[in-house]
């Protein structure tokens, strides 16, 4: 019985350990994620500027 009561315990030791592990790369996660996302904004803004500038040229091309 003792036995079983160590084992168990040593599990749920690991499960916990897991848990907060995890729990911490999760944080990680999205903070990555944030900022990959403020990145997609800032350069799909570029990108619309670009493609303003680009049909501001366009439109005075000469026929």
């Amino acid at each position: 019985m003792e036995a079983e009561f160590a084992s168990l315990e040593t599990k749920v030791s690991q499960l916990a350990s897991l848990c907060e592990r995890l729990r911490g790369e999760a944080v990680e996660l999205r903070q990555q994620l944030v900022a990959v996302q403020q990145e997609n904004r800032r350069l799909s803004e570029r990108i619309e500027a670009a493609r303003a500038r680009l049909e501001q040229l366009i439109v005075r091309l000469p026929d």
